[in-house]
Formats: structure tokens, C-alpha cells, sequence
């Protein structure tokens, strides 16, 4: 039919947690999720969209040209009766790699794209959120390497308090495990002047209040380390209950 709706498709492989991120993002870019496959630590995401139309003048030269292609073949045809399965054999052959695979082939979208930096497919994430010194060069260096990036983490609050003179917006203090107060290792995490809504909280049941001790799992956007502080900062993605 003519007017039925040809799409392209695409396959994504994303880490356990950011499922909702990276469909959210594909969305976003015009493309339809079709289905997921979850495998043990990662999920295999399909999209589609519609292919966009031949622009008319280019259809009126393609036209054009099979036009003359077809003159040209009708004239070889009657100068010489024996290249004729010759020439059907060629039309064949062009005619086979026109045609579009029913089955769309898997890619893999950009690193910066899709992956998210976890402790289990980064061993240099999993040794920094160990580290009992949190000042040293490691911290500036993943900074540095990493900024614009997203990891993720299980982690929990440390400290929460208003930022400056605000009600309603706050500084959290983060660290990797369940501890809250009383972490002694890893990073010391910073989310600075965000309210409650920008931690953006996922997960089964979501608090309406949040608190020093509280455990999430943190996906987050790396920023700039502050050594005078011992400080990194994150800007917050997505906060899951766990």
C-alpha cells in the first residue's frame, strides 16, 4: 500500500536501574519503544520510528533515471537476444539489494548516550567509592575524566540542610552504602540548592519528605571536584527508594 508506514529501528543495551532514563531520552528524540529484553546485570531496549518520505525531486529523478535505464535495456535487449538471462540475472541482483531487511540489525548507541557508570562494570568507580581518603588525586581525576557523564550508586544521606536562607531548597551530602551519618568511606557526594521535587524520586513508594539515613540508589551527573571542600559535586538524575 502506499500509504503504509515503513520505520527504522534501533537496539539499546543499558545497565540494571537506568532503564527509565535511556527510553525517556529515546522518546524524546522522536523514537517509539517497542519492547525490552532484561538479561542478569543488563536490558536490551527496542525503538522505532517512521523513515522519513524521499523528498518529491528526488523521487522525479529516480523517476527519470529508470526511465532511461529501461530504454537503454530494451535496446541491448533487441540488438542481442542472448545477454537476455544475462540481463535479468543483473536486474535481479539489483533488485534483491534494494529491497529492505524485514529484521532490524542491532547497534549500540553512543557511550555517552546510553552507558551509565556503575561500581559493577567500572572497577576504577568501585575502588574510588571504597577509598577511606577522599581528598586525594583519584577524586580529581574521575572528576576530571568523567564530568558530563552519569553514574550510578547505591548510596545514602549523610547530611541535609537548607541552602542558605531557602525554605525549600537544600545541600545533601551523599556517601556510597547504607550508613548515612556514619559513613567513614568513599566520596563525600554534594547535591547543592536543589528542593525535594529536582532529586526527581523513583521507586515503589515514594516519600513525600526525605532525611539524613534515608538509602536511595543515585543516578546522577558528574560535576567538578572541590578539594579545599573534599567535595563532589553531582547534579541529581534520578533517585530510586531502595
Amino acid at each position: 500500500m502506499a500509504d503504509e508506514i515503513k520505520y527504522e529501528y534501533k537496539t539499546v543495551q543499558t545497565v540494571r536501574s537506568t532503564d527509565g532514563l535511556v527510553i525517556s531520552k529515546m522518546q524524546k528524540d522522536g523514537w517509539e519503544f517497542v519492547e525490552q529484553s532484561q538479561g542478569t546485570l543488563r536490558s536490551t531496549l527496542t525503538f522505532r520510528r517512521p523513515k522519513k518520505p524521499l523528498p518529491w525531486p528526488l523521487i522525479g529523478a529516480a523517476a527519470a533515471g529508470l526511465a532511461v535505464l529501461a530504454i537503454v535495456i530494451g535496446t541491448a535487449t533487441a540488438l542481442s537476444d542472448g545477454d537476455e538471462k544475462k540481463d535479468e540475472s543483473t536486474k535481479s541482483a539489483a533488485a534483491a539489494s534494494e529491497k529492505p531487511s524485514a529484521t532490524p540489525t542491532p547497534t549500540t548507541v553512543e557511550s555517552t548516550a546510553a552507558e551509565v557508570i556503575t561500581p559493577e562494570n567500572s572497577p576504577e568507580f568501585a575502588t574510588l567509592l571504597k577509598t577511606a581518603d577522599t581528598c586525594d588525586d583519584a577524586n580529581a581525576d574521575f572528576a576530571t575524566k568523567h564530568e558530563g557523564q552519569t553514574i550510578a550508586f547505591n548510596g545514602s544521606i549523610v547530611h541535609m540542610a537548607p541552602h542558605g536562607d531557602y525554605d525549600t531548597r537544600y545541600d545533601f551530602l551523599l556517601g556510597p552504602g547504607d550508613k548515612g551519618p556514619n559513613t567513614t568511606v568513599g566520596p563525600a557526594f554534594k547535591f547543592e540548592d536543589v528542593n525535594v521535587l529536582e532529586l526527581k524520586l523513583t521507586g515503589k513508594e515514594t516519600p513525600a519528605t526525605v532525611g539524613a539515613g534515608d538509602k536511595f540508589r543515585f543516578i546522577a551527573e558528574v560535576g567538578e571536584f572541590n578539594a579545599v571542600q573534599c567535595l563532589f559535586h553531582l547534579d541529581p538524575i534520578s533517585t530510586e527508594t531502595r
